[in-house]
């Protein structure tokens, strides 16, 4: 710390000399080229065709290399498209502007220079410089090492620092972007109209979730933030947008782990005159187009896992999936006190009130969840755990519900829709219940979506997909807070 101290010192002491002269943070530098369509362009040109051409050019970046060679030297400046090397020398400059070089310029330093494009003896393009600007001095030191920083929680903490020393993280925030871009792309071709539901709710819904809880003074009216967007699409099919999609946040205050972080960002979209059968196949479109898109291909490997989403993921019931990892027999997932004890067993809650739906699900959650590596649809999921979903008509304690599982974790969730009101109406009732025994993530009665589906939700299909898990799997993250720009952290100092 204290040879920080001391380097801080001796930057201020720069900063205070450059700004006793007029060109302290000015902003009328106008850089010409990129450092990458430079590179891209002149590949083709040797030594002696940049000679005899005098290309002339303007860049700007952060300097990152700065080699000082008596009356020559060599800085490496980065900017948002990549690095390119600049040649300094006393005569290109002159004695004044060589010297402000040598005494006022630092690694981190933001600057912009003029010149002529050459290349070297080695053959790296250069620009040969004829005029130099310090547009901003820094004061702090950059890392000199951090790329292999073991210390990844001072990367999240101070993401500027990871994105200027680290392209790998560059990287993944530009293929986050395009993976959204992509997934807008799919849905506006195919006719579904981007929308904006409210972020506050005065009831929370859509979700099994514990919601964040604020305030509104002048209504004085508690409010919640959005644990889902579900319930306000749905309102917008009634009254007729018929495909609607939204990518926005939802926030769950629920704990940190690398998989989970309270502020999430979903992609859920609704589709009249669907079924959940509709979505399978829409989402295996989706993934295939996506990653061909934005990798090039649709096999992948995650993790040390190979993924292809080329191939159609398999499909399993629940209770065909527990059977399947976890060894049970036919029999025993269908028996509630074989499944009670074994959960029991296993350390896991289990409540007195659960029927044989609940109980599924916990040991779904305990014994296949994480097997679940290869791209897998999991459909038919209790009733009791699907307050939201249609009835399927051959089994009323099932519901035409799906969840895809990749890499161990959930990433997109669907349904048919329940539109019938009485038996929404009855479903909210049950979890007002849950909810007033001490179920946090129950729901709430939500009457004015009731109301809603009284003046008629058409046979919809709906599905939410977790855009962060998505990019983890695109960019071979192992944590969440990898594709989070700013993930929450604990309050401290790194």
């Amino acid at each position: 710390m204290s040879d920080d101290n001391d380097i801080i010192r001796t930057r201020r002491e720069k900063l205070s000399r450059w700004r006793e002269t007029d060109d302290a943070y000015a902003n009328d530098f106008r850089r010409q080229d990129l450092a990458a369509a430079l590179q891209e362009r002149y590949a083709g040109q040797d030594k002696a065709a940049l000679e005899d051409s005098l290309v002339a050019t303007a860049v700007a970046g952060r300097v990152m290399l700065k080699r000082v060679m008596g009356k020559a030297s060599f800085v490496t400046l980065s900017d948002v498209s990549g690095q390119i090397q600049c040649y300094l020398t006393r005569d290109g400059l002159g004695e004044a502007g060589y010297q402000e070089f040598k005494d006022l310029w630092d690694i981190g330093d933001i600057v912009g220079i003029e010149g002529t494009l050459m290349r070297t003896n080695k053959g790296e393009l250069t620009v040969a410089t004829s005029n130099i600007r310090l547009l901003n001095k820094t004061v702090r030191p950059l890392p000199e090492k951090w790329h292999g920083l073991t210390d990844t929680e001072a990367r999240y903490r101070r993401r500027y620092l990871d994105l200027i020393m680290n392209e790998e993280t560059r990287s993944t925030f530009r293929t986050r972007s395009q993976i959204l871009h992509h997934l807008r792309h799919f849905f506006v071709e195919r006719d579904f109209l981007e929308v904006e539901t409210p972020m506050m709710h005065a009831i929370p819904g859509g979700a099994a979730a514990r919601p964040f809880v604020t305030h509104h003074n002048s209504l004085d009216l508690e409010l919640y933030l959005r644990i889902a967007p579900e319930l306000y699409l749905k309102r917008l099919t009634v009254g007729g947008f018929e495909r609607v999609f939204e990518i926005n946040r939802s926030f769950r205050n629920e704990g940190l782990s690398t998989r989970h972080n309270p502020e999430f960002t979903m992609l859920e979209f609704y589709w009249a005159y669907a079924d959940y059968r509709d979505l399978i196949e829409l989402t295996g479109d989706l993934l295939a187009e996506l990653t061909t898109k934005v990798l090039g291909r649709s096999a992948f490997n995650y993790q040390g896992t190979d993924i292809d989403f080329g191939k159609r993921p398999l499909q399993l019931t629940m209770a065909e999936s527990i059977v399947v990892e976890a060894g049970f027999s036919e029999s025993q997932v269908e028996d509630p006190q074989f499944m009670r004890d074994t959960l029991a067993a296993m350390n896991q809650k289990v409540e007195a009130s659960w029927g044989i739906g609940r109980l599924q699900m916990a040991m779904f959650e305990a014994r296949v969840e994480e097997k679940l590596f290869a791209p897998t649809f999991i459909t038919h999921y209790p009733i009791e755990v699907s307050p939201l979903s249609r009835r399927n008509r051959d089994n009323p304690d099932l519901s035409d519900r799906f969840e895809l599982f990749v890499g161990g974790r959930e990433i997109a969730n669907g349904f048919s829709e329940l539109n019938d009101p009485d038996d929404q109406a009855e479903r909210f009732r049950d979890q007002a219940k849950q909810k007033s025994e001490g179920d946090l993530e129950a729901m709430h009665f939500d009457a004015d979506y009731v109301e809603a589906l009284e003046y008629g939700l058409p046979p919809t299909a709906g599905e939410g997909i977790g855009i962060d898990r998505l990019v983890m799997l695109l960019t071979n993250s192992p944590s969440i807070r990898d594709v989070l720009l700013f993930p929450l952290m604990r309050p401290g100092n790194v």
